[in-house]
């Protein structure tokens, strides 16, 4: 069997080198991902793995058997480029790993079997967004494609709303990894709190709105210094701390290995997810991380948030792209020792309900096994199926 993987970025080469070098993880779960793909190159002809975003075009049989290959394109690129990397390797199973409705076009027009893994949310507001939800449901609904798995139920219930059937959607997550730490945190008064940040540096991310949160929150009782985790557009974004008169109070950190961003966590007074609704989130692994941390979010009202944090039970939520209510909201959580701790408090079970059945990898390893039991279990665990609390996503939480 040849199977194909594709990705919009992620270098596999070159994580697959790292973690082998040094045993460091970018983000979680990643030596996971690199593993469970290198197994199935153990029992397969062939297991390419393509990626779209990569420093230099290249194609290569790695060590651990998985043929490597990068596209060397530079964001943002038209996924139709990578359809003839695609038919070159002749695939027999085909992981499309990015929503890109022309590859799937053309997979479906194919004679080799076809899923979706996504990490991605779908609205159809508006005029235009109704009609490219209406394309995307059309496309996913068709029998060529034969499960689409989406990171999260909430990714999976907005899927649904689109029109896409619940029957062949399925709801994944990465394994636990880590768990909650058992210490609450309290609240502990002093002259500036930090915040962390923990995601790409983008503006549809809301970097930018946290930046003037701290400009407006610098001279005031709750001054906050913001640690920035990851990559992205760091010169535009120093630049506005620069304009803001706030490089005193930011630090771009870049990206750090996993193990180490788990650590700042637990040492920051909050972890902002600021996220702006058109950022596609599933469900950011950042919030897991934050639960696990117990150490209280700030985060936005986008919609594959509000059915899995709860305002002021388990996060303080606020108007996304609201500067604003950013900055009261993390005032508020730096002036209010009790819900401080609250917050902490209730991040374990948060974490705990958030938690599937059905990880990344048997999901792959499922479907391409495909003996009745492995076609049994797929069916077992559809959306539809029964299993999932889904009355807990039917009502959104209130949002202040």
């Amino acid at each position: 069997m040849r199977i194909v993987i594709v990705q919009y970025a992620g270098d596999y080469r070159e994580a697959a080198g790292r973690i082998d070098a040094t045993g460091q993880e970018t983000y979680y779960a990643q030596k996971y991902s690199v593993d469970a793909v290198a197994q199935l190159a153990h029992c397969c002809e062939s297991v390419a793995v393509i990626c779209g975003l990569t420093e230099t075009a290249y194609d290569e049989l790695l060590d651990n058997g998985v043929h490597a290959i990068g596209a060397g394109f530079s964001a943002p690129f038209d996924e139709r480029a990578l359809i003839d990397l695609v038919a070159r390797e002749k695939p027999d199973r085909l992981i499309v790993r990015m929503p890109a409705m022309h590859l799937l076009k053309w997979a479906i027009s194919q004679p080799f079997r076809t899923i979706a893994v996504l990490a991605d949310s779908f609205s159809s507001k508006g005029i235009r967004g109704y009609i490219h939800s209406r394309r995307w449901a059309k496309l996913l609904n068709d029998k060529r494609i034969e499960w689409i798995f989406n990171h999260g139920l909430n990714s999976c219930i907005s899927l649904r709303n689109i029109g896409v059937s619940a029957d062949k959607t399925i709801p994944w997550d990465w394994p636990a990894l880590v768990t909650p730490a058992a210490e609450v945190k309290s609240l502990q008064s002093q002259a500036s709190y930090e915040a962390l940040y923990a995601g790409m540096v983008t503006e549809a991310k809301g970097i930018g709105d946290v930046l003037q949160a701290v400009a407006r929150l610098k001279f005031t009782k709750t001054r906050v210094t913001l640690k920035v985790v990851g990559s992205g557009d760091i010169p535009a974004f120093t630049a506005l701390a620069k304009k803001l008169q706030i490089e005193d109070c930011v630090r771009f950190q870049g990206l750090l290995p996993h193990e180490k961003v788990l650590e700042e966590m637990r040492q920051a007074d909050l972890v902002v997810v600021p996220s702006r609704h058109e950022y596609s989130e599933g469900f950011p692994m950042t919030i897991y991380e934050a639960l696990c941390a117990r150490t209280p979010v700030v985060a936005s009202d986008h919609p594959m948030f509000r059915a899995n944090l709860t305002h002021e039970v388990d996060a303080l939520i606020f108007s996304a792209g609201n500067v604003p209510a950013l900055a009261a909201a993390i005032e508020r959580l730096l002036s209010d020792s009790g819900l401080y701790r609250s917050l902490s408090v209730a991040s374990a079970q948060t974490w705990n309900q958030l938690q599937l059945p059905v990880k990344w990898a048997e999901a792959l390893e499922r479907w391409i096994g495909d003996s009745p039991a492995d076609r049994e279990w797929l069916f077992d665990h559809r959306l539809s199926s029964g299993i999932y609390p889904l009355y807990r996503y039917e009502k959104l939480s209130r949002v202040p």
